[in-house]
């Protein structure tokens, strides 16, 4: 719940949690006996099982440190589900992109291929438990991770108006292991942590190291990838450093299917037109560098210094929709393709002689030439894909008037991405301090860090269709910055042996930037006037008044406490209070409990309330979108604007439509079961989110709004067709169903995981979600996920690995427009991904691997209005690609 101007959240939740622990801790005093033995005999058993397990693609029983500030412990004995994902299931796989590495090791976790998604096609939208990208916190080394600076304008819906964190920029050798809490975790570790946290925990080895070339390619014949890794260890155990690095690149893929409209501009002569017209695929990616180091030293005897940084960059570029040479509104026609546009630069420069000054030198010079004014120009006549050709030649031969299809006579396809940068540094120092009462130590940690992501836009091919032939073809539209501050104290106290105590402050400041593009990225220039568009075609860009830094800090004091009260019960709790700038204070709380029915059965639960703070960039960022309009068959500009811009209010009707924080109570529920070294967890959650943080549907702009909008600056306004703005207004419930089972077999393991996640929309405003908002919000993932891995070693030189991955149906809200009034549009069907690979050891550390991914070249269902629109021959948000089958290699070594 969130409190404004009320009593400060902080000594709030110190006098909550301090009444909670005087309660439990009288009766906890009165036992004298100690559970040193049984603690140590935990850990051993622990660690064994760890040792046991360290060939599993996914270990399942580790010690993990997220969801708890405790002593690591198993994750059986966590009171909250929790998933360990190894060093070497990244390694058993091909490719290098961190995000695709997860989805195919753990189900709840879904990113896609984002094609035609402007600068989500650059950092990809990544869902945990069905909710947003910025739903779920992420964590390295239990220090957060800095969020992107990309806000998904296009993610599919679901995604839509999100700005969660890239972990792209993670080099997967540089990894130990990521802990993915499955749990509600904001009264343990702030804003973000709705649908769980993931924790990257990164190799602190101080000598030894390893290397590996992986490159690969589609069966297709396209998107040759490749990268290189390395990590060495450094030092010694008093000062030491693991450094890391990957540099790779990728090609694009291309599975378009040529446009029906493209087809008919060839047959009838225009042989400018490039097959396919549209590329429906990957995007490019070059010059991706990644480099991380962990480092840590003894400084005294009890005071250790430590840290992590890391720097990142590379080149995306990926396409957008083809502009038809006869039919693209305010570049090539006004009136839906029956005329050619043809400007008139009369007057416009300086350099341009006098129309009847041109006629008359025509004449004495005995040229024949053809009397256009320019009310004939505007009405060049096009018939079956053909401007008349004798009113077209006449325009090209007089230089005061002007088509784009001088430029472009075959029409064009803009190609649109980024220069990225990722950067970030992580330092403290951390000790311990003996409490001469209880003869406990206490320990303490003080760390602060920075992070920053930049994206450096660019667009080209592309026109400012009002500047006529005077535009340039390439643009810098501007840049999106992120940067976050946080400074952290906690301290932890084993209180007594059954009570354990963690406390800590927090001081964080979020920055966001936008920088004005290049003048001609938005000008509104001379041919406006005539039915020209402003600014670069594809992505506007930002103007004077859409640049800007805002920035927002907030303080936090946290408390937490793990009891057992008795020896086969875990209780523990946590509240946080915390006081945002702009939203005021909010509290929040979590109360978990794990219980041995058995030595060999445990029950666990956790109950807990959730927030999440809009960011910086969604509450200020205006943005325009080019989107292709199904229904009037031709590109649209569709702007984004801040939620307190007036003409938001002539929607809502109200004057105050300023964002607040979402909320959130989350309740999980299961059990684990381990009988002859089988595993076999299952955990049920529901997650209820109120205020929930979206983009609305979209709503015409009247010519009064876009003057508002033009005058206020935003001058792209003019060649707006829609216009969204964010909300807060609907409410959704999100739950399911989470199993884990390991198998031990013969020389490897079986491992079967499932996931299952259902969102329903409980409320909402329908004045600003309709139902097709509704609809993505609900079924653009697939409810069900599973995966069956078998890892088996035929010799001790010799091991091999299969994967089957299910994905249930799921819904394609751009294919559904495409054809609305057919039932069944945008609906696909599931399929089933088996994955193989085969590795052997060489000898002295060298390791040659062979392995494909969907290696029966599986595709998803083939789009039935591909061609009869914007060419996508598969569901462009297909949850496992629609690339096909991809076969790669691997030489590794280690020392």
């Amino acid at each position: 719940m969130c409190y404004k101007n009320d009593i400060h959240p902080i000594i709030l939740a110190f006098s909550i949690i301090i009444g909670i622990l005087m309660c439990a801790f009288t009766p906890v005093m009165a036992q004298e006996e100690s559970t040193d033995a049984e603690e140590t005999e935990t850990t051993d058993e622990a660690e064994a099982a760890e040792e046991a397990s360290e060939a599993d693609p996914v270990r399942l029983e580790s010690l993990v440190v997220v969801g708890t500030r405790a002593q690591p412990r198993s994750i059986l004995d966590s009171a909250v589900p929790i998933d360990i994902v190894s060093n070497e299931s990244f390694e058993k796989q091909g490719g290098a992109d961190l995000p695709d590495l997860l989805r195919t090791l753990v189900p709840s976790y879904n990113v896609n291929t984002q094609p035609i998604s402007d600068a989500s096609t650059v950092v990809r939208p990544a869902n945990l438990r069905g909710l947003a990208p910025d739903h779920t916190l992420v964590l390295v080394n239990n220090k957060r991770r800095h969020r992107a600076a990309v806000i998904h304008w296009l993610g599919n819906g679901l995604s839509d108006g999100s700005q969660g964190p890239d972990l792209a920029p993670i080099p997967a050798i540089a990894l130990q292991q990521v802990e993915i809490l499955r749990d509600g975790a904001s009264a343990q570790y702030g804003s973000d942590a709705i649908a769980g946290v993931m924790n990257f925990r990164l190799k602190d080895n101080y000598e030894g190291g390893s290397f590996e070339f992986k490159p690969g390619i589609y069966q297709f014949g396209d998107g040759r990838q490749f990268a290189v890794a390395g990590n060495i260890g450094l030092g010694n155990p008093d000062a030491w450093s693991s450094l890391s690095f990957e540099y790779g690149g990728a090609d694009p893929t291309i599975r378009s299917i040529q446009r029906n409209d493209a087809i008919a501009l060839i047959n009838a002569g225009n042989f400018s037109v490039k097959d396919p017209a549209q590329i429906w695929g990957q995007p490019i990616i070059e010059n991706d560098v990644k480099l991380f180091a962990n480092y840590g030293a003894t400084l005294t005897e009890d005071i250790e210094f430590y840290g992590h940084a890391n720097y990142a960059r590379k080149r995306v570029e990926g396409g957008f929709y083809f502009r038809n040479p006869n039919t693209r509104g305010g570049v090539f026609t006004s009136s839906g393709g029956d005329t050619l546009l043809v400007g008139d630069m009369r007057g416009l420069t300086a350099e341009m002689a006098d129309w009847e000054a041109r006629k008359q030198a025509a004449e004495a010079a005995g040229q024949e030439f053809t009397e256009l004014s320019p009310h004939d120009a505007d009405d060049i006549p096009i018939t079956n894909h053909v401007p008349d050709p004798a009113r077209l030649q006449a325009v090209k031969n007089d230089p005061n008037l002007f088509t784009f299809q001088e430029m472009f006579p075959g029409g064009f396809t803009p190609r649109f991405g980024a220069f990225m940068w990722d950067s970030s540094v992580v330092v403290g120092v951390k000790g311990t301090a003996l409490a001469d009462a209880l003869g406990k130590d206490l320990t303490w940690d003080l760390s602060g860090s920075f992070g920053r992501n930049h994206a450096d836009f660019f667009i080209f091919n592309t026109v400012n269709a009002s500047l006529g032939p005077d535009t340039p073809t390439y643009f810098d539209p501007g840049d999106y910055i992120q940067t976050d501050y946080n400074l952290n104290f906690d301290v932890t106290y084993p209180l007594h042996d059954m009570v354990f105590l963690a406390s800590g402050l927090e001081y964080r400041n979020e920055g966001f930037e936008i920088i004005e593009g290049e003048r001609e990225s938005h000008q509104i220039g001379p041919l406006a006037a005539q039915g020209f568009t402003a600014a670069s075609n594809g992505f506007s860009g930002f103007s004077p008044v859409a640049a800007g830094k805002w920035h927002r800090y907030n303080v936090a004091a946290y408390l937490e406490t793990e009891l057992r009260p008795i020896d086969p019960l875990l209780i523990a709790l946590a509240v946080r209070g915390e006081q945002f700038e702009l939203f005021g204070s909010t509290l929040n709380y979590k109360a978990a409990a794990n219980y041995k029915v058995t030595e060999t059965m445990r029950l666990r639960g956790s109950y807990s309330s959730g927030f999440r703070a809009p960011t910086p960039g969604q509450q200020n960022t205006f943005n325009i979108t080019t989107e292709y309009d199904f229904a009037k068959g031709d590109l649209v500009n569709k702007g984004t604007i801040p939620s307190t811009n007036p003409a938001v209010g002539v929607v809502t009707g109200k004057e105050d439509n300023s964002l607040d924080p979402e909320t959130s109570n989350n309740f999980t529920g299961g059990f684990t079961v381990d009988i002859l070294g089988v595993n076999f967890t299952m955990d049920f959650f529901d997650i209820r989110l109120k205020n929930r943080l979206s983009v609305s549907q979209h709503f015409t702009l009247t010519d009064a709004q876009k003057a508002d909008l033009i005058a206020a600056g935003v001058t792209s306004a003019a060649n707006l067709e829609t216009f969204q703005f964010f909300i807060n207004d609907f409410s959704t419930t999100t739950n399911g169903i989470d199993t884990v089972v390991t198998i031990p077999v013969p020389n490897g393991n079986l491992i079967a995981v499932y996931n299952f996640t259902n969102t329903t929309v409980t409320d909402h405003n329908p004045d600003t979600l309709d139902a097709h908002r509704i609809r993505e919000l609900e079924e653009n993932l697939p409810a069900h996920r599973a995966s069956l891995t078998a890892v088996q070693s035929i010799t001790d030189d010799w091991g091999v690995l299969g994967r089957a991955s299910y994905f249930s149906g799921w819904f394609d809200s751009e294919d559904y427009l495409q054809n609305p009034d057919v039932p069944g549009t945008g609906e696909y069907t599931g399929r089933v991904i088996f994955d193989l690979e085969t590795t052997y050891t060489v000898g002295s550390g060298l390791t040659l691997t062979l392995g494909g991914r969907n290696i029966l070249n599986t595709y998803p269902d083939e789009n039935p209005n591909g061609a009869d629109s914007v060419g996508n021959k598969y569901g462009q948000f297909s949850p496992f690609g629609f690339d096909g089958a991809y076969w790669y290699a691997k030489v590794g070594y280690s020392f």
